[in-house]
């Protein structure tokens, strides 16, 4: 009689032993699962940025009028906003400043929103991004600001601007 209660005991245990052991694989294997699964949606983020960025590179940067706008805007000389009220006066300057201006505003809430990542910016276009801003806009945006009373004319531009300045100084292989 003892011999039977003590096998009772015996597969009892064994069948919470059992149990645990299927639970704890089973938790252990929905994590996977989840980890898994969270690296495949980073993946898929990162491809779609990629994806998203080379659309706006290709509607802008092999576009050959795009080319032809920022080469235009390479040419001008402003050095002050009086400067920039003389070139919009031109209708082609002004045409090619607006054009050149709202694809680096428009990059600029792209990569403060999170959906195209500085890095992608400072491997393909630091060069041009510092030449416009540095060579460009800097010189005269702030006071342009005041006497439009348009305190956030070309921010996101700025905003690109800084925000690959403090990449570049993180990753100073990138410095052009």
């Amino acid at each position: 009689m003892m011999e039977l209660s003590v096998v009772r005991d015996l597969v009892a245990i064994f069948g919470v032993i059992g149990g645990f052991t299927y639970y704890a694989l089973t938790v252990r294997n929905a994590q996977r699962t989840r980890e898994l699964t969270l690296k495949a949606q980073e993946h898929t983020l990162e491809t779609r940025q990629a994806q998203m960025f080379m659309q706006i590179y290709n509607a802008s940067h092999n576009d050959p009028s795009y080319l032809d706008a920022q080469r235009r805007c390479f040419e001008l000389q402003i050095n002050s906003y009086e400067d920039y009220l003389r070139v919009q006066e031109n209708e082609d300057d002004r045409k090619a400043l607006g054009r050149v201006g709202m694809f680096y505003e428009g990059l600029g809430v792209l990569v403060k929103e999170g959906y195209v990542s500085i890095r992608l910016v400072a491997l393909l276009m630091t060069g041009t991004t510092r030449m416009l801003w540095e060579g460009l806009w800097k010189s005269w945006v702030e006071e342009g600001r005041e006497k439009m009373n348009y305190p956030r004319y070309r921010s996101e531009a700025e905003f690109l601007y800084n925000e690959l300045m403090k990449y570049i100084e993180e990753n100073p292989e990138l410095k052009t």
